[in-house]
């Protein structure tokens, strides 16, 4: 499967970190990025369920592709939620099906970075996506 445009100059912005700190720093750069999400979309029945901090989506479906935005108040987990952003926005909801957490934050170099309870929560992340895609 080809990647969205946004996830490869992702992909290629983390392939040339050299270590930890910084991976670290892109990815508080990423989390910068993240468009603030309006205090209207930040409800209880957009937030996410099974992440420890507060995490609040939404999606849209326009000509057949997904595109969410999404919110955390944790900087780090921001970070974390633009590059699930970057790798799901703009796919079909057969596409968005097929994604693979743990791969792609691995490609990405980050997945020792990922405490369980990161990893659980980018998973309720992803699953709410798939739930709204097939709503």
């Amino acid at each position: 499967m080809t990647l969205p445009q946004e996830a490869q100059a992702a992909l290629e912005s983390f392939e040339h970190c050299s270590g930890w700190e910084q991976r670290a720093r892109l990815l508080m750069q990423w989390g910068q990025r993240l468009p603030e999400l309006s205090d209207a979309d930040k409800t209880e029945a957009t937030r996410v369920q099974g992440c420890e901090s507060q995490v609040w989506l939404v999606g849209e479906l326009k000509d057949g592709h997904w595109q969410f935005a999404a919110s955390s108040d944790a900087r780090l987990i921001r970070g974390l939620i633009a590059l699930l952003l970057a790798r799901v926005n703009g796919l079909s909801t057969e596409q968005l099906q097929q994604v693979d957490v743990p791969d792609w934050f691995n490609q990405l170099g980050l997945s020792r970075q990922l405490s369980p309870s990161r990893s659980n929560g980018l998973n309720a992340v992803l699953q709410r996506m798939r739930e709204l895609a097939l709503a």
